[in-house]
């Protein structure tokens, strides 16, 4: 079975941009292993954790959303999503 290849917004774009966040091929390839293992599970907007890294992904539209880490994250909240994915 073929990974999803996942695609990023403008505003997750920016925000990888604005906070030095470079994703390596093998994490590139995790996060598209963690977006299909929530589309199994039916989630369709989901938290993908991913070393210190955070994304928020529209899992219907294979799109990152948003991208944090964990030095830029002030708070642990997270909403509007119905599912979250360890990877």
């Amino acid at each position: 079975m073929e990974t999803t290849k996942v695609n990023f917004s403008k505003h997750a774009s920016e925000r990888l941009l604005s906070r030095n966040i470079t994703l390596t091929g093998e994490q590139l390839e995790r996060l598209s292993t963690g977006v299909d293992e929530a589309k199994k599970k039916g989630i369709k907007e989901s938290l993908v954790m991913l070393d210190n890294l955070y994304f928020i992904v529209s899992v219907t539209n294979d799109t990152v959303v948003t991208a944090l880490d964990k030095e830029t994250s002030d708070r642990n909240v997270f909403t509007n999503i119905d599912g979250a994915v360890l990877v």
